[in-house]
């Protein structure tokens, strides 16, 4: 059973490109826009063409999300027709999953080529010390209230 259900798959001839609206089941809350242009691509078997989220609703109440996907053969023609905002998110969040994957491969790549390192020793006098409160009040300030508190 598919967690993808087709609602519509137009041709729209007249813009050259494909219209797709489908549910996504039991993912309420938990789909981004990159995972669901992954599962359109390999459901309907999209590779190489460039499928285009449009809008991704949550449904109140139920764990669905309807997504609205328009997939075109030219890029070219794609970013013609469509919002410049939507490719610029679109790019935003790629070159953001991007770096992510950079980073915990240069994170793995570093904990393989260093050896367990023993902890810094810390200064027992120092981690029992208490640091000077600035709130806490002097000597002088303490007298001066008794003092003023013993005239009246």
């Amino acid at each position: 059973m598919s967690m993808i259900e087709i609602l519509s798959d137009e041709n729209n001839s007249f813009l050259s490109r494909r219209e797709i609206i489908c549910d996504f089941k039991a993912l309420g809350g938990k789909l981004k826009k990159l995972e669901a242009v992954e599962m359109i691509t390999k459901e309907l078997k999209l590779v190489g063409k460039i499928v285009i989220p449009i809008k991704l609703q949550n449904h109140t109440g139920q764990p669905k999300i309807t997504g609205i996907f328009y997939v075109y053969d030219d890029e070219k023609l794609a970013r013609e027709h469509v919002n410049p905002a939507i490719f610029a998110r679109l790019d935003k969040a790629k070159s953001a999953g991007e770096e992510k994957k950079v980073e915990k491969a240069a994170d793995a790549e570093q904990a393989k080529t260093e050896t367990p390192k023993e902890k810094p020793k810390v200064d027992d006098k120092a981690a029992d010390a208490e640091p000077a409160k600035a709130d806490a009040p002097t000597d002088k300030s303490d007298t001066k209230t008794k003092d003023k508190g013993e005239d009246n």
